[in-house]
């Protein structure tokens, strides 16, 4: 005793600090400290901005339309025209143009030349935050050729006495305002003007030129705006060559004929299979894709193969699509026969001499009924026929508020520093909206607002950023391209219906280097139902449109169709003025996402071992209750027992009822921010150099030597199809687990009261009865079966997966 006492008061700093370092541990017990997460950085962030202006019930704020964004007040000027500008000196009329002057801003509208009433009819804008001056100066000047341009006369205005315009109120009327000469009085002439305060509501801010982005030339004025472009109307054409006849051959002997048609359409060119014989007979099926207006013929040319390099054409002949039947459903278009020429000229129809009496059994329609597929499936934005007949009522609005980025990467250098230049691009169905390029900011404030009519839930709205690189006009881009600074993926079915959603999402994009976060861009979105009841049973309708099922493409035919799709998309919107280029249409549409790739397949295999752990969890538990873990658990699983045994009607009920429990259970710890890109699960945080290097490989590939080129892109061939096959089986068995996630609340609300229901029915039902039922019903004749798919098959299919988070 004396000694334990002795050695306690010989240390008792260490004592002191022993009891220190066990408050310490315990305390970490009580309060652990938070884990540092390396990749928080890619992590989704909620925000709380100040949307629609800060209106709440009660506020002297007047509301605008616009109340998924940030109000922003501009100045707004209109010069619209002059008139009675004076003469020059040679007697001449002068080449008048206005500019604008406010503080250390400068805009200068187009001249025209030797006219005394020009009318320019043109809108400026400014930032009310830039606006540093106490007035606004305009400027009436004549244009020189020597640069030296002639004062006619100006107008200024006081910045406070400006008027407010609120939408919808109807826009400000110009006024005519006597011009000024330099000494302050009235000089011969008149400027037509409005001049006004608005916010981005105003129906003049589209077109309105942004005084912060005088840099860019006349020409790139139209490449910094925000526009709205629609996608082609796609068709598919389905060509059914069948056979040919009275055919004119030169070569009499006895060789074997292998003659083959080969049919061309744009730059897409198919070929039947080899029939031989004097009258061969093919019937077989060409798919291709065309857009309104179909500016295009086929050409279809009869072939003879004579020897391996040796081809003899036949004969041809030029159908014109504009002439071709349309249809809807899976009845048999009309066959037609058409004649053979041995020459056809160019696109105009016109025919030379030399007709054949040699003929062509074609069948040719144009494919109403199904979807043109120009996405994947797994993140399409639309699912709707061609034929807008067989449209369905919108169930919704989709609200996308595209608020600020922040930290955004500089791609480019300007000066000698790194700038940038972002603009916005949404896709969802067949609208695009590009934003206006902010400039020079690596923090852009776009807060514009779009809307969407929504005709199926279980769909995918894209936004992706870019650097624009083309703000000399479109011929002095040297051939650069839009630099890519990441995208958002997010599906309508994970939102709730009636909320907004703010939230700031990473910007990533994966580099050979590896992945890199380009930024963060801060969104708000809001889904509104129109229809429940049409909402709800969405879900118990097929995906695609039935002719998918009742007459189905194959899976070389889809990928080959939508490539045709997603080329002939970016084709038509990169000549739209201003273009929304190949590039872009093509990083938003995932061209060339299904290539193969060593981290994307490790990617889906974890999907698959982490879809199967729960299975296996449900075995340990199993196992624990057999081991006696839980002796409480064991002994109610034995008092399960026994009830089951005595009362087998309640089996099904139990599991029924069970799962009901086990759902609502879930419904407060339900998801309550939607999916983004995830690096975690798309394993590109821990990709090796050499796999990246294989990704971002050309097809073929640029490695030396021609045998390893033809294993590689083989290899690369054979993997991709792995990699969907996998990437599907993790998609279905995410969907299964979805049911009770409440990632879709609607389809889990429908779940959950079917198996509320079933509870019931399968209660009061006799089992022998229910056994019967499902036993003749799974064994019924096929005079009773359909090829649509059945209604539980549907809804399984519309439930949501983390291939939306995919990168």
């Amino acid at each position: 005793m004396g000694k334990h006492n002795h050695d306690q008061n010989k240390n008792p700093n260490q004592n002191k600090n022993n009891n220190s370092n066990q408050n310490q541990s315990q305390n970490q017990k009580l309060n652990p400290r938070p884990q540092s997460n390396p990749n928080e950085e890619f992590d989704l962030r909620e925000t709380a901005p100040r949307l629609g202006g800060g209106r709440f019930p009660g506020n002297d704020r007047v509301g605008t339309a616009f109340d998924l964004v940030e109000q922003m007040h501009y100045l707004f000027v209109r010069v619209v025209k002059a008139k009675e500008l004076p003469k020059k000196n040679n007697d001449h009329f002068p080449n008048p143009y206005v500019e604008l002057q406010l503080g250390n801003f400068r805009g200068t509208t187009k001249h025209f030349e030797n006219v005394s009433d020009p009318e320019w009819n043109q809108v400026f804008a400014i930032l009310k935050d830039q606006i540093q001056a106490m007035s606004i100066g305009f400027f009436v000047k004549d244009k020189d050729d020597n640069n030296k341009d002639h004062f006619i006369g100006n107008v200024c205005f006081d910045i406070f006495e400006v008027p407010k315009r609120v939408p919808p109120d109807s826009p400000l009327a110009p006024q005519w305002y006597r011009l000024d000469n330099k000494e302050g009085k009235r000089s011969q002439g008149e400027l037509m003007l409005a001049v006004w305060m608005g916010t981005q509501a105003d129906e003049a801010f589209p077109e309105a030129w942004h005084l912060d982005a005088t840099a860019v030339s006349g020409d790139g004025v139209a490449n910094i705006r925000s526009k709205v472009y629609l996608s082609p109307r796609l068709w598919y054409v389905r060509v059914n060559v069948i056979e040919a006849q009275s055919l004119q051959i030169s070569d009499r002997n006895s060789r074997q004929l292998e003659l083959f048609v080969k049919v061309e359409l744009g730059k897409v060119v198919l070929r039947t299979k080899s029939s031989s014989g004097r009258t061969p007979l093919w019937n077989e099926d060409l798919m291709f894709v065309v857009a309104e207006p179909f500016e295009e013929s086929l050409i279809l040319s009869l072939v003879d193969r004579q020897s391996a390099n040796k081809d003899e054409i036949l004969g041809k002949c030029l159908v014109s699509l504009q002439n071709v039947e349309k249809r809807v459903d899976h009845k048999f278009a009309t066959s037609r026969w058409f004649n053979l020429e041995k020459n056809v000229t160019g696109e105009n129809g016109s025919k030379n001499e030399g007709k054949l009496n040699s003929k062509i059994h074609l069948r040719i329609c144009l494919e109403g009924g199904y979807h043109v597929l120009d996405e994947l499936t797994h993140y399409s934005s639309d699912f709707r026929a061609t034929a807008r007949q067989l449209w369905t009522p919108s169930i919704g609005i989709l609200e996308l508020g595209i608020l600020s980025a922040q930290g955004l990467s500089t791609v480019k250098q300007k000066s000698g520093n790194g700038t940038t230049d972002a603009y916005c691009v949404a896709k969802y169905g067949q609208k695009w909206i590009r934003t206006r390029t902010i400039m020079n900011n690596d923090g852009p404030k776009w807060n514009e607002q779009y809307t969407w009519e929504v005709f199926d839930p279980c769909t995918v709205i894209t936004i992706g950023v870019f650097d624009n690189q083309h703000l000399q006009g479109v011929d002095k881009g040297g051939g650069a391209k839009d630099s890519k600074l990441g995208k958002v993926r997010i599906r309508l079915s994970t939102l709730e219906t009636d909320r907004v959603y703010t939230h700031s999402y990473p910007l990533i994009v994966l580099e050979p280097s590896g992945v890199k976060k380009m930024g963060e861009i801060q969104l708000a979105v809001r889904f509104t139902c129109t229809s429940l009841v049409n909402l709800l049973q969405i879900y118990t309708q097929p995906l695609l449109p039935i002719m998918h099922y009742i007459n189905p493409l194959s899976m070389h035919q889809i990928d080959s169709l939508r490539h045709q799709a997603t080329q002939i998309v970016s084709t038509r919107l990169s000549r739209a003025e201003p273009p929304l280029r190949k590039e872009v249409v093509e990083y938003m549409l995932d061209v060339g996402s299904t290539m193969w790739s060593v981290r994307k397949s490790k990617a889906n295999y974890c999907r698959i071992i982490e879809v199967m752990t729960r299975f296996t969890a449900f075995c340990r538990l199993f196992n624990q209750i057999c081991m006696w873990k839980s002796p409480f658990i064991t002994v109610l699983v034995h008092i399960l027992l026994l009830v089951l045994v005595y009362y087998p009607q309640m089996i099904l009920s139990i599991m029924c009822f069970t799962i009901f429990m086990i759902g609502v259970s879930k419904y407060r710890f339900r998801p309550r921010h939607p999916p983004h890109m995830d690096i975690k699960l798309s394993l590109a945080h821990t990709s090796h150099g050499d796999e990246l290097d294989e990704e971002f490989d050309t097809f073929p590939t640029s490695k030396q030597g021609d045998v390893l080129k033809m294993r590689y892109d083989r290899l690369r061939c054979i993997g991709s199809r792995i990699q969907v096959v996998i990437g599907d089986l993790a998609t279905q068995g995410e969907r299964v687990h979805n049911l009770l996630s409440w990632r879709d609340p609607r389809a889990t609300s429908l779940f959950l009261i079917l198996c509320f229901i079933s509870a019931i029915v399968l209660y009061v039902t006799p089992s022998q009865v229910i056994a019967v039922t499902t036993g003749f019903y799974v064994l019924r004749h096929p005079r009773f079966r359909h090829k649509l798919p059945s209604t539980p098959l549907s809804f399984f299919r519309r439930l949501p997966a983390r291939s939306d988070s995919l990168l």
